[in-house]
């Protein structure tokens, strides 16, 4: 299950690349930027996507469907919460992503890039998924993050640890080239490691066991991919940004 990201601005269209055009999956010298989208379809075969709330799906009406209704997570839990905050947060880096695909011509970079793209609108999807088997709403009056006691001030924008501010996004928009790329790099960082350590809150405290196992691979995998833009950053003169 998947969505595609929303809004206004070019950055939030999917586009096929035209004939001739450069393929968006590339390499970066012997390394591959294929793993992370294969990591997210793994990931969601995994989970079995229809089951997410009980094992399987009941018949509409049925007393198996009742039970599990009953036992969907409620709206203030960290289940509910997790979901809402995290799709969220992915939305931001999907739309940074989509900023820097188009500010520069750096194979590495845009196949990372587009690598975010994919990984994040598919988990994203899921994310959604879970609170639409549960009979949840998408939206909240709820502080970000509420669920699990964090408190954050919001400011121009930026909803929650990690998340680049307008003022951010908007330098983004103005960089081009190797400015764009580490710019981006070092955004992202950020983005990732706020991202990772709500993840792993959520496999502390969550109990909806496939959401946990979406929210470990979240983890592993933003570690991972931190420690790949650290080394694309240095390959550029540049380091993550204090």
């Amino acid at each position: 299950m998947t969505a595609a990201p929303v809004g206004e601005e070019p950055e939030q269209e999917y586009e096929e690349p035209a004939e001739g055009a450069e393929q968006p999956a590339v390499r970066r010298g012997r390394r591959a930027f294929w793993w992370p989208a294969a990591l997210a379809a793994v990931v969601a075969l995994g989970l079995g996507v229809p089951a997410l709330v009980s094992g399987s799906t009941p018949a509409s009406g049925s007393s198996a469907g009742t039970a599990a209704a009953s036992a969907a997570p409620a709206t203030g839990s960290a289940d509910a919460g997790f979901a809402r905050d995290m799709a969220t947060h992915h939305q931001q880096a999907i739309d940074m992503s989509f900023i820097v695909r188009d500010r520069t011509q750096d194979e590495a970079v845009r196949g990372f890039a587009f690598d975010v793209i994919n990984t994040q609108a598919n988990q994203r999807g899921m994310l959604m998924g879970f609170l639409d088997q549960w009979g949840l709403s998408q939206n909240t009056t709820a502080k970000p993050m509420a669920w699990m006691n964090h408190t954050y001030e919001a400011h121009d924008g930026s909803l929650m640890p990690g998340m680049a501010t307008n003022t951010e996004l908007d330098r983004l928009r103005s960089l081009s080239g190797r400015d764009a790329e580490v710019y981006y790099l070092q955004l992202m960082i950020k983005h990732h490691q706020a991202g990772a350590e709500m993840a792993q809150a959520y496999v502390d405290a969550g109990s909806n066991a496939p959401e946990k196992r979406l929210a470990q691979g979240m983890v592993d995998a933003q570690h991972a991919e931190i420690q790949l833009m650290t080394d694309m950053l240095h390959e550029r003169g540049a380091q993550p940004a204090p």
